[in-house]
């Protein structure tokens, strides 16, 4: 079987929509199903089997982002999806567009996945508009695209409960991305701790993500303030860039964090992202517009307890308070139990035992076995239909 993927976004820009595509991408193969990729040119990328890349221009206010060409998104997609049996399209903006076009041109099924809570995200960067202004439209839009497709993929069941609400009438299959479990428990934290100047002694919380508004990364901030009053010595390592950095910078200043706080920018996901994850002591997430959370079962692959607001996509994974703890969503009562966790081992200890197994009940070749299982069955209801057809003609 072979698919269609189409995106505006995909590596080297580093996001879960990209992570999420190559993990796809590499495990589906596994299926039975070879995946061909449409996706923007960043600068000069190298030529890949299976990847087609479309020119763009960076998006304004936001350049590591690229807007491709409409027609040359469109001409592409068409191109690609000629000997495919699926279309699925990854992304909301030109993407959705070309690839819907292409399969309604060429009769194949054509499914989304929804990864964006956009409702949440829209407010942060249009704060001159309406809140509910904003949110009113983002729905609209939503619920239009993902009706005109056959059917759309959502990483959680708040997710689909909020499309669901939405009036989004197609079928909603709820299927998380997975991660390679194996890549992140073999870390090497020593090493990591010695290349960014850490002592080995000193405990350490890690942030891993997009440094955004809507990572809600100023709340671990704040919690961090209040960690610190019991744990003077708590570090908290920020990996990741983003349009927030300035931001998050004048607030660590202004609590008076700057030896409490390292940023150390994006990380190489093969090699330095799982030296990072155990290099530290504990994970510490508060999103609340998070559609899935990748990041929790990457920390938990790695052994690393989890501290995380129970919030969206994120209460899938946290609801069984295995290998993690979900505090309060106050930053007193989050930076407590960050206090709480590094000064109290044997209360704490078992979420590190739990964390691993955990993670390998999400793993990536159990979720690739599930998505092609629904391309199977959108592909033969698309056959079915047509041989049906054929025979009342």
């Amino acid at each position: 079987m072979r698919v269609l993927m189409v995106s505006d976004v995909y590596f080297p820009r580093v996001n879960g929509v990209s992570t999420s595509i190559e993990t796809f991408r590499q495990t589906l193969a596994g299926q039975g199903v070879e995946v061909r990729l449409v996706v923007p040119r960043y600068s000069d990328e190298p030529d890949e089997p299976g990847i087609v890349r479309v020119g763009g221009r960076p998006v304004p206010g936001d350049p590591e982002d690229r807007l491709v060409g409409w027609r040359a998104m469109h001409r592409a997609a068409l191109a690609a999806a000629q000997d495919c049996d699926l279309v699925h399209v990854q992304t909301p903006f030109v993407a959705h567009y070309a690839g819907l076009k292409a399969a309604r041109s060429l009769g194949l099924p054509v499914v989304a996945t929804y990864h964006t809570l956009f409702e949440e995200y829209l407010q942060h960067y249009a704060p001159f508009l309406p809140a509910g202004w904003l949110k009113g439209q983002a729905r609209a839009f939503s619920r239009r695209q993902c009706n005109a497709l056959d059917a759309v993929v959502v990483p959680s069941t708040a997710m689909q409960q909020r499309l669901g609400s939405y009036g989004v009438a197609v079928p909603l299959h709820v299927l998380p991305t997975g991660i390679p479990t194996a890549r992140f428990a073999a870390g090497n934290g020593a090493a990591f701790r010695y290349r960014h100047g850490i002592l080995s002694t000193r405990p350490v919380a890690l942030f891993v993500g997009r440094v955004a508004h809507e990572k809600n990364i100023g709340f671990l901030l704040e919690a961090l303030a209040h960690a610190r009053e019991k744990c003077p010595e708590l570090l908290l390592v920020i990996a990741g860039e983003g349009p927030a950095m300035n931001d998050l910078k004048a607030q660590v200043k202004s609590l008076g964090l700057r030896d409490a706080v390292q940023f150390i920018g994006y990380l190489d996901r093969q090699r330095e992202l799982p030296d990072c994850y155990a290099a530290a002591d504990v994970f510490v997430f508060a999103s609340r517009t998070e559609t899935q959370g990748l990041v929790l079962l990457e920390a938990m692959a790695a052994g690393l307890p989890v501290i995380a607001l129970a919030e969206m996509g994120t209460i899938d994974i946290l609801a069984p308070g295995r290998g993690a703890i979900s505090p309060l969503p106050e930053p007193k009562a989050f930076g407590k139990a960050m206090a709480d966790f590094i000064l109290r081992p044997s209360l704490w200890g078992h979420l590190a035992g739990e964390a691993g197994p955990y993670a390998e009940e999400w793993s990536d070749t159990a979720m690739a076995a599930r998505l092609a299982g629904l391309y199977r069955s959108l592909a033969g209801a698309e056959i079915a239909s047509e041989s049906a057809v054929i025979a009342t003609a």
